[in-house]
């Protein structure tokens, strides 16, 4: 622990450190939305099981971690900016005792990136503390405060999911047990939540009427069969749960030491799930219907095959997310796949400015290239995904600089043409590069011989599933949950300039 941080613990009121620390950077890349974590295991350190769990589903937010932990009456929080690495370590995971835990790990789409809307939110009520994690996006925020002031409610940070807990609070105060006053509050709330509830009497799983970010149940057997909850089946393996099943849309789960009971609170679940989760924000050994992510992916490489195959020398991935497309692709093709990109997976985020020389060569600090794999060769490059163009264009200027004499860009989803409400940070409209140019006029910004998108049917098509079962609204602007229209405003602002 650093010297100027401290941990203490009072009875039965949540203590976590704050900071002052703030992240910022631009990728071009949807971000990830939130991983979310929780177990009921009396036998179990749960504090470290919960590290463990959230180190697996890093991938899904960089900007700060935090576990709470329940022994009987008392909550022990401990929350910070960095990575799950950064923020824990064993003199920390030792103070955090109980029975259950809640963890989460943030990337921010509601509330700045300030270590007081660090995750779980921590709310009090006549029967306890709570503790809550959310990977999501509610749409009615004006709404619920608005609602939550008149109640008398006061506010620490600026999220939506304090909100959440303050409203599951408020309902408990007002008479109702957990259960009651949780789904009481959820029928308040619009919009995109897959949550994680730590209370003193048992841990809950909760995902919205359309399901539209993923939840999973898995089971840990060590003498009694225990329950845990985690974002994606990946936050399972590493600690050697078993997947049980998902959390269905509209479904809230009570886990106690009487183990696992089902409610539907929904009158009318519909799924919906985040299509780009299977595309490119769940780990690709994560499962989701069955199969690991990574054969889905190699699906779309081989579709994307069939719908825009051109004559090259060599097939590669963006890594590490382009990777499997390109495989499948390769595959169907006919055309070699092989490396011409190294990733630097250890380069983290640095405060030292590059050089002017070092910003003029563009992707070096994460990516590199493989002079004598790329030299003389008809290249077709594959990504999961073109945002802004901003890295595209530096990848096609490296390739050819390394010798590339053609440079094909194939892409393993439709255009991004809408911004995500439900929980992933995208720019708004008029930042989106395929929401103001065309397939052509990409083409020549990024420098490419040829660009080509995999079309929305073929996406939906290998998924083998209903195709009315997902949410793809940033390819299409058919949003499943209606968008109040000064939330519209915010980020749709070209359909804005066209009123």
């Amino acid at each position: 622990m650093m010297p100027n941080q401290s941990l203490s613990f009072e009875q039965g009121n949540p203590i976590s450190y704050q900071d002052q620390n703030d992240f910022h950077h631009l990728p071009d890349k949807p971000e990830e939305a939130c991983g979310v974590f929780g177990l009921y295991a009396p036998e179990e350190d749960v504090a470290k099981l919960t590290y463990f769990g959230l180190y697996a589903l890093q991938h899904r937010g960089q900007e700060s971690a935090g576990i709470a932990t329940f022994e009987g009456d008392q909550v022990y929080c401990y929350k910070d900016m960095g990575l799950v690495s950064q923020v824990f370590n064993n003199d920390i995971l030792r103070k955090l005792p109980g029975t259950l835990a809640v963890g989460h790990t943030r990337y921010s789409t509601t509330g700045s990136s300030l270590k007081v809307n660090a995750q779980p939110a921590l709310a009090k009520t006549r029967l306890g503390t709570l503790a809550l994690a959310h990977n999501g996006n509610l749409v009615n925020t004006v709404e619920l405060r608005q609602e939550l002031t008149k109640r008398g409610v006061n506010f620490n940070t600026t999220t939506d999911s304090e909100m959440i807990a303050l409203a599951i609070a408020s309902e408990v105060d007002s008479g109702k047990d957990w259960l009651k006053a949780a789904i009481s509050a959820f029928e308040l709330c619009t919009g995109a939540y897959s949550l994680v509830i730590g209370t003193p009497e048992g841990l809950m799983g909760v995902r919205d009427t359309n399901g539209i970010r993923p939840l999973v149940i898995g089971t840990l057997n060590e003498g009694t069969t225990r329950y845990v909850l985690a974002s994606e089946t990946c936050g399972l393996d590493i600690i050697g749960a078993e997947y049980l099943r998902d959390v269905e849309p509209g479904e809230l789960v009570w886990i106690t030491e009487d183990g696992l009971a089902s409610f539907h609170w929904a009158q009318k679940p519909a799924r919906k799930l985040c299509i780009f989760e299977m595309i490119y924000f769940a780990r690709p050994d994560s499962l989701m219907h069955d199969e690991t992510l990574y054969s889905y992916r190699l699906r779309l490489g081989e579709q994307l095959a069939v719908e825009s195959y051109v004559e090259a020398d060599l097939v590669m991935g963006v890594p590490d997310s382009g990777v499997p497309a390109a495989i499948g692709f390769s595959r169907k093709s006919g055309v070699p796949y092989g490396e011409g990109l190294i990733k630097n997976r250890y380069v983290g985020r640095t405060f030292i400015q590059p050089t002017q020389h070092m910003r003029e060569s563009g992707i070096r600090m994460k990516l590199n290239t493989l002079k004598d794999v790329l030299t003389g060769k008809r290249v077709i490059i594959v990504d999961d995904s073109i945002v802004r163009g901003t890295t595209s264009r530096k990848i096609v200027k490296a390739l050819r600089d390394a010798g590339a004499t053609e440079v094909h860009m194939r892409i393993s989803s439709p255009p991004v043409t809408h911004p995500c409400f439900y929980g992933i940070d995208t720019d708004t409209q008029d930042q989106l590069i395929a929401a103001t140019k065309s397939v052509k006029d990409i083409e020549k910004q990024i420098g490419v011989d040829s660009l080509a998108y995999l079309s929305w049917e073929g996406m939906l098509k290998v998924t083998g599933e209903n195709p009315n079962s997902f949410c793809s609204a940033c390819f299409t602007g058919d949003y499943p949950i209606s968008i109040p229209e000064d939330v519209k405003r915010s980020k749709l602002i070209l359909e804005n300039a066209k009123i």
